[in-house]
């Protein structure tokens, strides 16, 4: 037969003598009595002083904090200057003289409101969002395996048409398949661990402030802590890339060449890719960009003549709809790209041919002159950088506001990239890790430069024949050579170089008569043609449209390379 003591259907018993109904209750100890042990429970303990009620009015009486100061005394005030509990003593002895003082109850009311809107958060607001973005990664997680397996189907049916010596390649590209999505997966499941993870102590801590908020306990009250802007700061959004298979075409060539290789993948980490669910819309709410993929056949949407006399160099999109052009004399030209009509012109404050153009983001174009940097507000050139014995190439207005300017020394000696905040300067590059010079020191050369969306400063350096990536702090991160086989199997030579939403690289190579689209950390992605020759300068929209300055025939083509979701 059950014990009734211990049988889940009992009736609460006292805690003393353990048989008989629960009819009162001792605040103070926090003890369940029956009548008739309410005298005994009192009489232990004498010290202490008992707050017996009835067991229906239990937690009705506050349980002040007693004085450290004033032993046996119970704080009923609270000191906000000194931030503690503070007995009538304390007052009477003017030790809190001019202090603001609050009767502890008050500050007890506070208290729980500021813990259950905190409680509130976390259950109605944060653990939901965290709950989405286990959905998301699990999504990713299924596409990515959904996306993988046409991958070897596409390997395999190449692979039939050629000799039984072709199977060895075959089995190593599907290893290679394998191994990147295996890491994938395994980073996404890691990922999706420390979530899960970070959700249950998430869990964890809302039935820890349920558990507080019910009790009368001040000094549990005070001794409560929250993690909660620990858990606002959102982790990053893991965004896996997917190789891309390029088939090659049979010819007397090494198999391995031709029976074609997987893209570079990669898996970056963006801080910014989760927000927090909400029921709101909010304007200032930041988003990640949607991930699009490049189409395989680029094509020409729009071509604008420049009417340049003798050559065309630089490109800058001031809108989807404007594009400002800069050529062989002084005279810098603001064209509609829909219309392809004239809209603006304006001379360099010298007369001189402007070495580079671009737009700030405030929308006031920039050009660098033989010593200087300008920009130009309501159609006032305003000096903003004048330079001794130095020659500023090209400039790039960067997410902060700052201006990158790629220049070179008088004596041909030294190139180096400058961040200015407005005229001061901030920033100077110049040097690797070792000591070795970044950028190639020849004024014979052209350089253009950009910012990343991941604060990466790009430079083509045609002098090296080299495209240089340091990040934000000046350190070198790679450089990109070229790809081989190039389209016209000439050394590659970068001109203008740009952007997109994606942090792709784009860079146009004068010899070879195309674009390279490399990914942020230097792996080629793919070629763009186009019918392209003689290519200068470079510019992306917020669409990810591409813009290319022809040099010979004074035209710009606006491309379409990417599909836009």
């Amino acid at each position: 037969m059950m014990d009734p003591r211990t049988s889940a259907q009992d009736v609460m018993r006292c805690d003393l003598c353990e048989t008989a109904v629960v009819q009162m209750h001792c605040d103070t100890c926090l003890v369940n009595l029956c009548k008739a042990c309410v005298g005994e429970h009192i009489s232990t303990g004498e010290s202490k002083d008992h707050k017996v009620v009835k067991f229906q009015e239990r937690k009705s009486t506050p349980l002040y904090p007693i004085c450290t100061t004033h032993n046996k005394e119970q704080c009923e005030m609270f000191c906000k200057q000194c931030d503690i509990p503070v007995c009538i003593s304390c007052v009477a002895l003017n030790q809190h003289l001019g202090h603001e003082l609050s009767k502890i109850l008050q500050v007890l009311a506070d208290k729980k409101d500021v813990i259950i809107k905190e409680r509130n958060e976390l259950n109605d607001t944060i653990y939901p969002t965290y709950q989405d973005i286990a959905s998301d990664v699990q999504n990713r997680m299924s596409q990515l395996e959904k996306e993988y397996g046409d991958l070897p189907t596409a390997i395999t049916k190449l692979g039939e048409d050629w000799h039984r010596e072709i199977d060895k390649l075959v089995k190593k590209l599907k290893a290679e398949v394998d191994e990147i999505k295996n890491t994938q997966l395994q980073t996404l499941q890691e990922h999706l661990d420390e979530i899960n993870k970070t959700m249950s102590e998430i869990k964890d801590e809302i039935n820890s402030m349920e558990t507080v908020i019910d009790t009368n306990d001040l000094s549990k009250l005070f001794g409560v802590t929250s993690n909660l802007n620990t858990y606002r700061n959102l982790p990053h959004k893991i965004l896996p890339s997917l190789p891309k298979f390029s088939p090659g075409k049979i010819q007397d060539e090494e198999l391995s060449k031709l029976f074609g290789a997987l893209s570079a993948s990669s898996l970056t980490s963006d801080k910014h890719g989760y927000s927090m669910k909400t029921t709101q819309k909010s304007p200032e709410a930041g988003s990640s960009p949607p991930v699009k993929q490049l189409l395989d056949e680029p094509k020409t949407v729009t071509t604008i003549d420049t009417g340049y006399k003798y050559a065309f160099y630089n490109v800058a999109c001031l809108s989807d709809e404007e594009i400002w052009t800069s050529g062989g004399d002084s005279t810098i030209k603001l064209y509609s790209i829909n219309q392809g009509s004239l809209l603006k012109s304006i001379t360099t404050k010298s007369g001189k041919t402007p070495s580079n153009i671009a737009v700030t983001k405030s929308g006031d174009l920039v050009y660098t002159d033989y010593r200087t940097v300008n920009i130009v507000k309501n159609e006032k050139i305003e000096e903003v950088i004048r330079l001794r014995n130095w020659i500023p190439f090209s400039v790039c207005s960067t997410s902060s506001g700052d201006l990158l300017v790629i220049m070179e020394s008088d004596d041909d000696k030294q190139s180096k990239v400058v961040r200015y905040s407005g005229s001061i300067e901030k920033q100077i590059i110049h040097s690797d890790d070792k000591g070795k010079p970044l950028y190639s020191p020849s004024s014979l050369c052209l350089r253009y430069i950009t910012e990343n969306r991941n604060l990466d400063i790009c430079v083509s350096d045609s002098g090296a024949n080299a495209v240089v990536v340091v990040n934000q702090a000046g350190k070198l991160r790679f450089r990109y050579n070229g790809h081989t086989p190039a389209p016209k199997n000439k050394p590659f030579s970068p001109r203008g170089i740009t952007t997109d939403s994606q942090g792709h690289i784009l860079t146009a190579d004068y010899n070879n008569d195309c674009v390279h689209i490399i990914d942020q950390d230097g792996q080629f992605l793919c070629y763009i043609h186009c019918g392209l020759s003689y290519l200068m300068g470079l510019c992306t929209d917020t669409n990810d449209n591409l813009f290319v300055a022809h040099y010979g025939n004074r035209q710009v083509k606006k491309i379409k390379y990417m599909y836009l979701n």
